[in-house]
């Protein structure tokens, strides 16, 4: 390969980084961190809510001015061979880096849903754990951006090919780690917040 390939081939590669990373993705750093299994490419989710459309303002009610519950969720699409569904929701905008305002693990593989305000416990009675989220509370913190600021929030979902052998109240890192080489597909639904 001479010099004028290579430099192609680089800034080739460096262009489909910059797509896949700013092209509305909104968790390259968990893509990575939680890659699929044995370098195969993870299926895409399709995750909505009842409460929002994608893109658009989440309701005062799942914020931290109004009753701080968590919206309901929903996803389809989910792979076979899944064994459990995975949770993540933060923001990537927060002036401290990436806030973490929800992780949840061991959903069900037959699961397509979570209904709005599950409870803040670190397990629940159909088995769905619960992690310690950046306000250091367990289960889910919703949106309170500085006044002003016009935030994002991805609510990530992953089907997993196993189950996760994770203790309740762990954090997000503890969960990114613990789905490495186990993602077989991934969505998320992005809504905005502004105070």
């Amino acid at each position: 390969m001479n010099t004028s390939t290579t430099t192609r081939h680089w800034v080739a590669r460096a262009v489909v980084g910059l797509i896949l990373g700013c092209g509305g993705v909104g968790f390259a750093a968990d893509q990575q961190a939680a890659a699929p299994n044995e370098g195969g490419k993870a299926m895409t989710l399709q995750v909505s809510s009842t409460a929002f459309q994608p893109g658009a303002y989440i309701p005062k009610k799942h914020t931290g001015e109004g009753e701080d519950v968590s919206p309901a969720l929903k996803w389809t699409d989910v792979p076979q061979g899944t064994k459990s569904l995975a949770v993540i929701c933060d923001d990537p905008d927060a002036p401290v880096g990436t806030w973490v305002h929800w992780v949840a693990w061991g959903i069900p593989a037959t699961a397509r849903d979570l209904p709005e305000a599950v409870p803040p416990q670190k397990q629940l009675d159909n088995g769905i754990k619960q992690g310690t989220n950046d306000f250091r509370k367990i289960g889910y913190g919703g949106p309170m951006p500085p006044r002003g600021s016009d935030h994002r929030y991805f609510f990530k979902v992953y089907a997993l090919d196993s189950g996760l052998d994770l203790s309740p109240g762990a954090a997000k890192k503890d969960l990114v780690n613990a789905m490495k080489g186990h993602v077989l597909a991934e969505g998320e639904l992005m809504g905005r917040y502004k105070r």
